[in-house]
């Protein structure tokens, strides 16, 4: 089961709507879900709160340390508490997945994100869980730090909130450990389509006007 849930981003209201808070925004959602506040830890360096879910206590973590450090707060927390990295669960921004969709992942390299690279030092391993968010890709790598640290469109961020809320639905089996059941939900609960744009109603040609009079 999951027992600690973490959210990635930098804090700073300069940071709150930029795509590489994606994680923040995870975290928070889940946190107005289970009607608990976060608030400041300095020992664990990071926004925490903490509740009992079904019998058994749960964390839920953002980081307050920047992107790149935030190990050092995952890692103190997970130590103090005796929490496994199969039992931690990381909501991060994801470039390769498009904005509206989200994928569950176990183990794995960090794939050049600074906030996974670091909890994979300080856990000693990649084997924990990732919940990737996506914000899409900005097309050329020399953009990425750009792109990650600017807002989303609003089309773009209303879809990633609605993937949110979605993959919020998967929280029951997160909690009971029933990965598979989470991994099927949250992958098979995509975006609804678009509907097409009704064709334009043909008007009646105009009627030409009566030839004048001789």
């Amino acid at each position: 089961m999951i027992k600690l849930f973490v959210g990635l981003g930098n804090p700073g209201p300069e940071y709150d709507a930029t795509r590489h808070n994606a994680g923040f925004w995870w975290v928070d959602a889940l946190a107005r879900e289970l009607k608990v506040n976060l608030a400041m830890d300095r020992g664990y360096h990071g926004l925490m709160a903490r509740t009992t879910l079904q019998g058994n206590t749960v964390w839920l973590l953002e980081p307050q340390t920047f992107m790149n450090l935030s190990g050092k707060s995952v890692g103190a927390l997970a130590r103090f508490f005796k929490i496994q990295p199969s039992e931690i669960l990381v909501a991060h921004d994801e470039l390769d997945v498009v904005p509206g969709e989200v994928k569950l992942k176990f183990g794995g390299s960090h794939a050049g994100h600074n906030g996974l690279r670091d909890i994979h030092a300080q856990l000693g391993t990649g084997d924990y869980w990732r919940l990737r968010l996506g914000v899409g890709h900005p097309g050329v790598k020399s953009e990425v730090v750009n792109w990650v640290l600017k807002k989303p469109s609003l089309d773009h961020r209303i879809a990633i909130d609605q993937c949110i809320d979605r993959s919020l639905k998967a929280l029951p089996h997160l909690l009971a450990g029933e990965m598979d059941k989470a991994t099927m939900l949250i992958h098979t609960s995509k975006p609804p389509r678009p509907k097409p744009p009704r064709p334009p109603v043909d008007s009646p040609a105009p009627i030409p006007p009566p030839p004048p009079m001789e």
